[in-house]
């Protein structure tokens, strides 16, 4: 039988075992939910660097006790020389480049989120950032084994990222990808989060580094700038949420896509489904994800830009309408155009009763593949989800890119508060829906609704056809029940990547935590 983990000192997951212990370790120390989340994401920028980086993004949730639950948005603009026009002259009229120095576009966010996030922490209960990157730092310094995931993923992407300047000499070994078990050793990284710890998480900005990888990146043909890194700041933002039966539900702003993970919950509910596992479980999250891509598809982006607010999407009247349009029998036929990324998510709960949903990510993965040689630092790809095309999307300078990360976070009837996220692209609203709709509407156990066989509509990372796909440990009579339905249905092998590497942690009222992680990934979930 499956189980969580649990106790009452402190509970974190991650989907590498290096960032689980590295935020324990904190947890262990008296630190904060807030303080061992940027102990962990440093940890597994180093650890999982397929799947994230400190040259990426970010996003957080935190829960405090009698506080209104905050947001931190932590992803970068687009460079100011970044036009459709400035595209067209090097060549791309009507998409943008997805590798190399044309893709790094937007500044790397993250690390101004790490920031904010310490803010929110009481200075009596401030580590230093000497604690919190000493993991990162060891790791880097002397080496990591590699993953077998991290050695398969690079092996499977080599062609497109073995010419890209500076990824080679920093992610391969003797020219080739690296085996799993081998020691890759980041010494670069390594000095630059040591100058992180020594001159503040805001030098990564203003500071040497940031002159060293604008000169690099102008170098290598990136519109990125000195002055667009120094005009960067992470920024605290009030969540979007929604009221359902079970409780109130939270997920991030525009430009992510935590809209969609909402609206599918919200839209769940309204169908009345009373058991799960059956079809009327998968069909009605399937069909209700459908409806919500569609209004995502057609209106969010930079919520500067788009034409109405998300929270509008959210309204009692449009979410009944919507419901309205999912025939329980019947598959509304799917052709779509999807979206990859590399991600990881992670989750926290402490002493003091803080909460952290927390997700990176550096979209493709190893992002655009540029890695500069003096800091060791490889540039995000998310420039690569602006469109060259009018629309709430397009490339502006200045101007935030649509993201398919999406932390969850949810304060339930009962007095839980619950942080769930996973990776995996178009997959993560879906896989969020499913580990919050097997545990807290059918009561099934937080690791069991983890490791459960999971579905993906779609494309995602590491897919190329956008069928509902299914892990192939469910019932052979379910799965043609939703062909029978009209689903064009494909099967995955048990315990995919496909659909995700999920977690959850939940704080109950008196104290107890629970944490959940992922069997798909090289993860570990500890509460001490």
């Amino acid at each position: 039988m499956l189980h969580p983990a649990t106790g009452f000192d402190g509970a974190f997951t991650a989907p590498h075992r290096a960032a689980a212990l590295a935020g324990r370790d904190i947890l262990r120390a008296g630190g904060t939910a807030m303080e061992a989340m940027v102990a962990a994401a440093a940890t597994i920028a180093v650890t999982y660097p397929h799947m994230n980086g400190i040259g990426g993004d970010g996003f957080w949730l935190v829960h405090r006790p009698g506080q209104k639950v905050t947001g931190i948005s932590a992803c970068g603009q687009a460079a100011g020389l970044a036009t459709p026009e400035w595209y067209a002259r090097h060549g791309f009229e009507k998409a943008m480049p997805t590798r190399g120095a044309l893709a790094a576009l937007t500044v790397p966010g993250t690390i101004g989120g790490w920031e904010k996030a310490l803010s929110l922490v009481a200075d009596g209960k401030r580590l230093t950032l000497d604690d919190l990157l000493s993991s990162a730092i060891h790791y880097a310094e002397n080496g990591i084994a590699v993953t077998g995931n991290q050695s398969q993923c690079t092996a499977d992407k080599l062609d497109g990222l073995k010419d890209v300047p500076g990824f080679a000499g920093t992610f391969l070994l003797d020219g080739a990808a690296p085996a799993a078990g081998a020691r890759l050793c980041q010494k670069k990284l390594a000095e630059t989060l040591k100058t992180l710890a020594v001159e503040g998480l805001s030098s990564y900005y203003t500071g040497d580094i940031a002159r060293t990888h604008a000169a690099f990146l102008e170098e290598t043909g990136s519109p990125l700038r000195f002055e667009d890194f120094a005009a960067y700041q992470a920024r605290i933002v009030h969540p979007l949420q929604i009221e359902i039966s079970h409780g109130r539900l939270m997920n991030m702003i525009p430009p992510t896509q935590g809209i969609a993970s909402l609206m599918i919950l919200a839209l769940f509910d309204r169908l009345g489904v009373s058991e799960g596992e059956g079809v009327d479980h998968l069909h009605g999250l399937v069909e209700a994800t459908k409806q919500a891509f569609i209004q995502r598809n057609a209106g969010l982006g930079d919520p500067d830009f788009m034409a109405e607010p998300a929270e509008a999407w959210l309204a009692g009247d449009r979410l009944d309408a919507l419901a309205a349009r999912i025939d329980m029998e019947q598959a509304l036929p799917w052709p779509h155009e999807p979206a990859e990324g590399d991600t990881i998510w992670m989750g926290a709960a402490d002493r003091y009763g803080n909460v952290v949903s927390f997700i990176q990510s550096v979209y493709w993965e190893f992002g655009s593949g540029l890695t500069c040689p003096e800091t060791g630092v490889f540039f995000q790809n998310r420039g690569a989800g602006f469109s060259l095309a009018p629309g709430p999307n397009q490339l502006a300078p200045g101007k935030r890119p649509f993201h398919t990360l999406n932390p969850a976070l949810a304060h339930l009837k009962d007095g839980r508060v619950m942080a769930y996220g996973t990776m995996g692209g178009e997959g993560q609203p879906q896989t969020q829906a499913a580990v919050f709709s097997r545990h807290v509407q059918f009561g099934q156990d937080l690791q069991a609704a983890v490791t459960a066989p999971r579905w993906l509509l779609g494309r995602t990372w590491g897919e190329e056809t956008t069928t509902l796909k299914l892990e192939d440990r469910f019932d052979p009579a379910l799965v043609a029940a939703l062909k029978t339905a009209g689903h064009d249905v494909e099967m995955l092998p048990a315990f995919s990547d496909a659909v995700g590497h999920a977690g959850a942690v939940v704080l109950h009222e008196n104290g107890l935590m629970e944490a959940a992680t992922d069997p798909r990934a090289d993860g570990l979930a500890l509460v001490d």
